[in-house]
């Protein structure tokens, strides 16, 4: 950094002000400092600024997800990148994997690497143990689900409207016979779902039957089976509710099998790529995991900057895309 400030002709104090983004700099100094930092190939050791930061900030934060190899978990994982890095914040992350005690793990690793700030897709059902991370200064955002046992900030999707939603489809199109492929009940995300699909079929004088309903299903090949049970039963459904992408594909791959994905409607909660390209196109209710991620970041950076206002639950709206599956009547 002396190099730097000798090459630009200022001070350290101006150096550091420039990379560190700080107010005070007039936009002729930045550009000498920038263009010296260019030349001199500097690289900012941002470990050792963090040691000698006198806020105690490390400028990281930990992203704890279900499965970051799934499209959900990574578009919120890259929308929550895209606000970090604005503010010059480096975004460690981790798969958790509906594992409790890979939850704690992860947040040890990222507590003991001083994380500024947490932003949690929980899997555990008790995150009192979080109480000596908040007291120790960081900040916590939970986003998908909610936690259990502590009160913090939420960011979730709309979980029983959105399934809602799907099922009065599906009967607005004649279907009374609609079948249900739910995740597994022990996630607080999976288990609104599945009321919210028995709130609307009782809103329309439908019994549930529980010879149409398969829960504590967990990936595409589980939710194959299950379906390919359903249909080849007597009375069959007319049509499918698929509550998870995965479960979706599942769904499908046994209708095209069968040959009946052009006579059985689907629909599924939560879009995922190419879903609008195959025959027909399925229609989903879509989720919006950027406008999550995005709006957990900014939370989270709210209460870094020091917001201490009382905890928020906010709830981001899901929208209907109609593709040709939900729309097959009987």
């Amino acid at each position: 950094m002396r190099e730097v400030a000798a090459l630009a002709g200022v001070s350290l104090k101006t150096v550091s002000r420039v990379i560190n983004a700080e107010p005070g700099v007039s936009p002729d100094l930045a550009s000498r400092v920038g263009a010296a930092i260019e030349r001199l190939d500097y690289r900012h050791n941002l470990w050792a600024s963090s040691l000698r930061r006198t806020d105690g900030k490390s400028a990281t934060i930990g992203v704890i997800l279900e499965d970051i190899g799934n499209p959900f978990s990574s578009t919120l994982h890259r929308a929550i990148e895209n606000v970090a890095v604005k503010r010059g914040v480096l975004v460690l992350a981790g798969s958790l994997e509906e594992d409790e005690a890979r939850e704690r793990e992860l947040v040890n690793a990222f507590a003991s690497r001083r994380v500024d700030g947490l932003v949690i897709m929980p899997a555990s059902h008790d995150h009192s143990y979080l109480l000596n991370e908040r007291k120790a200064g960081t900040a916590l955002v939970f986003v998908d689900r909610p936690p259990a046992f502590l009160d913090a900030d939420t960011v979730l999707a709309d979980n029983v409207g959105g399934v809602r939603r799907g099922i009065q489809h599906l009967y607005t199109q004649g279907h009374r016979r609609i079948a249900y492929l739910g995740d597994l009940q022990t996630i607080m995300t999976a288990t609104l779902r599945y009321q919210g699909y028995r709130e609307e079929l009782e809103a329309h004088g439908v019994e549930v039957d529980l010879r149409l309903v398969g829960l504590d299903l967990r990936g595409i090949d589980a939710a194959e089976a299950v379906t390919t049970r359903f249909l080849t039963q007597e009375p069959p459904p007319t049509a499918i509710f698929a509550t998870q992408n995965l479960l979706t594909i599942g769904a499908y791959r046994a209708l095209r099998r069968l040959g009946l994905h052009h006579r059985v409607a689907l629909v599924g909660f939560d879009d995922f790529l190419l879903a609008d390209l195959l025959d027909p196109g399925i229609t989903v209710i879509a989720q919006d995991p950027a406008a999550m991620g995005t709006t957990a970041a900014e939370l989270l950076f709210r209460r870094l900057d020091g917001d201490r206002s009382p905890t928020v639950h906010l709830i981001i709206p899901t929208r209907l895309l109609e593709r040709g599956s939900g729309e097959i009547q009987p």
